[in-house]
């Protein structure tokens, strides 16, 4: 959304918020809750929001709300553990290679889900009670493949971190190559 082509300006809706919390849709002009922005996301809509008065683009804050919201009904998707691990990532090393990282991973569950409804688009009841009894295998299989992507994106992302770090100390003149055994 960072592109302010006129194309992709007349793609998406700004919706802009104001000092009172209200949020405006300016393609409807109407005032709409963080219910229906969440309703854009589900349809895929593209959108931003922006501050009424300085112009910021507000779209991150907002989507957290709407996670928030989605945290604290129903049943939570992230454990205690994994939002305790995702705060210990803020001001390290690793926070840059951390969201391009779940942006992959994410995306390819997706990928497998779209994948996955093509396949069993024409199931039957019968074809479905087979596919319950086979599912940890299916299931195994079909993620097979994104948790070797993941393995390979984190193989190379640790590469690259190597070859950094060693340039980084090759600047102030310390080699860090290891001792060759033998």
């Amino acid at each position: 959304m960072q592109d302010k082509t006129p194309e992709t300006q007349a793609a998406h809706r700004v919706i802009k918020k104001y000092p009172n919390r209200r949020l405006y849709d300016t393609r409807t002009s109407t005032y709409i809750t963080l219910s229906e922005v969440k309703d854009l996301v589900m349809q895929s809509e593209p959108f931003e929001v922006v501050d009424a008065k300085t112009g910021e683009n507000l779209t991150r804050s907002i989507l957290l709300q709407i996670i928030l919201e989605a945290e604290t009904s129903g049943s939570p998707m992230f454990t205690a553990p994994v939002l305790e691990s995702l705060i210990r990532f803020y001001g390290h090393a690793m926070q840059g290679f951390l969201g391009g990282y779940l942006e992959k991973n994410i995306q390819t569950l997706i990928d497998t889900q779209t994948r996955f409804a093509e396949q069993t688009k024409g199931f039957t009841p019968e074809m479905w009670k087979q596919y319950t009894t086979l599912q940890p295998p299916a299931m195994q299989a079909m993620l097979g493949g994104s948790l070797e992507q993941s393995k390979s994106w984190l193989a190379q992302m640790q590469e690259q971190m190597q070859k950094q770090a060693g340039q980084m100390l090759g600047a102030f003149g310390i080699n860090n190559t290891p001792p060759k055994k033998g």
